[in-house]
C-alpha cells in the first residue's frame, strides 16, 4: 500500500479547460478523480504526475467507485463522458451494469445512466456518456458551480478487473 489512506484523493490540477467552437470543454485526467481503493496497488494502478497521459487501471475490486467534480457554469448544459477500455484479461463485467452519475450542485438531483461493458472488446476505447446535466428546477437561481460525476458498480458484490479509465470529458451542449 502506498499510503495510510487506501483511497486516492483527486488532484484538481490534473484537469484542463478548453473551448471548442465557442463551447466549454473540460478534460479530467485520472489523477483528478477520487478513486475508492485507488491508493492500494493491489487494486488500482493510478498514474503519477509524470505519467499524465496514462490511464488509471483497475486490477481488481468488488466496489467500483470513481468520482470527481469540476466548476461549471450553472446556466449551461453539459454532457459527461468517461473514456474507458478493457484489458484482454478483464473479468466481471458481463452480467452487471455500471452506472454513470451526474449531479448539478450540492442540492441537485442525481441523474443515473446504466451501461453494460459487454460491447467493449478490450482493444477499442469506448465513451460511456451520461445524461446531459441542465440547470433543473431544483437549481433555479443557484450559483453553485460544482458539477459532480462518477462511475459506480457497488451493488453486485462481485469482483471485477481490467478496466482502464483514460479520462472524463465534460462538454457544453
Amino acid at each position: 500500500m502506498s499510503s495510510s489512506n487506501p483511497h486516492y484523493e483527486a488532484d484538481p490540477k490534473a484537469s484542463r479547460r478548453t473551448k471548442e467552437n465557442g463551447r466549454d470543454v473540460i478534460i479530467v485526467k485520472p489523477r483528478a478523480l477520487n478513486i475508492v481503493w485507488g491508493n492500494d496497488d493491489r487494486y488500482w494502478n493510478v498514474p503519477g504526475p509524470r505519467d499524465d497521459g496514462k490511464p488509471a487501471e483497475l486490477l481488481q475490486v468488488s466496489w467500483l467507485e470513481v468520482a470527481g467534480s469540476v466548476d461549471a457554469d450553472p446556466q449551461k448544459t453539459y454532457d459527461v463522458s468517461f473514456r474507458v477500455s478493457l484489458t484482454p484479461d478483464a473479468f466481471g463485467w458481463g452480467s452487471y451494469p455500471i452506472y454513470i452519475m451526474v449531479k448539478r450542485g450540492k442540492f441537485g438531483k442525481f441523474d443515473w445512466k446504466k451501461v453494460y461493458l459487454t460491447n467493449c472488446d478490450g482493444i477499442n476505447r469506448i465513451h460511456l456518456t451520461g445524461k446531459s446535466v441542465q440547470n433543473g428546477r431544483e437549481n433555479q437561481g443557484s450559483t453553485d458551480r460544482k458539477l459532480y460525476f462518477g462511475l459506480y458498480e457497488v451493488w453486485s458484490g462481485k469482483w471485477k478487473g481490467g478496466l482502464k479509465i483514460h479520462d472524463v470529458t465534460i462538454r457544453e451542449v
